[in-house]
Parts: C-alpha cells; sequence; structure tokens
C-alpha cells in the first residue's frame, strides 16, 4: 500500500508520497514546487530517514517538504 499527502496553497505546493523501504519500513519521495504557472520551480528529493510506518514517514515528508518551501522562499539558498 502506498500513502501519499498533498498540502497546497496556490503559491507553493508540497507532495509526499510513501513506499517500502528496501530492507523494512518505509521511505518517502517529497515533491515541492513553487511560483507562478509560467515560472514554477520543481525540485524532488528523497526524505533521509527510513520509518517504521507509513504514516510517520508520508508525515515527515510533508513536514520535510514545508521546510524545505519555508527556507526557499526566505532565500536561505538558490538552486
Amino acid at each position: 500500500m502506498t500513502l501519499n499527502g498533498h498540502i497546497d496553497s496556490g503559491a507553493w505546493s508540497v507532495q509526499a508520497v510513501t513506499s517500502p523501504g528496501p530492507q523494512g519500513g518505509f521511505r518517502c519521495e517529497v515533491n515541492v514546487s513553487h511560483g507562478s504557472q509560467t515560472q514554477r520551480f520543481t525540485h524532488a528529493f528523497a526524505h533521509h530517514r527510513v520509518f517504521e510506518s507509513e504514516r510517520e514517514a508520508v508525515l515527515e515528508g510533508l513536514r520535510e517538504g514545508m521546510v524545505w518551501i519555508d527556507l526557499k522562499i526566505r532565500h536561505a539558498f538558490e538552486l
């Protein structure tokens, strides 16, 4: 089974999708995007941890994506 979560404000969005880990547990792939439709920036990354439950994985993936969006909007880093 795969869980996914999505948070969207219009100006930005975060999506987290879980998958079984290769050696047990669950991993999470995070996709973030922000900007206008004509200048949309997207970035995808795997969460660095493996979780015991899918619920933990999707919630932590959404949290990590929100942190990433916050840092990007504050210009903490440039990609």
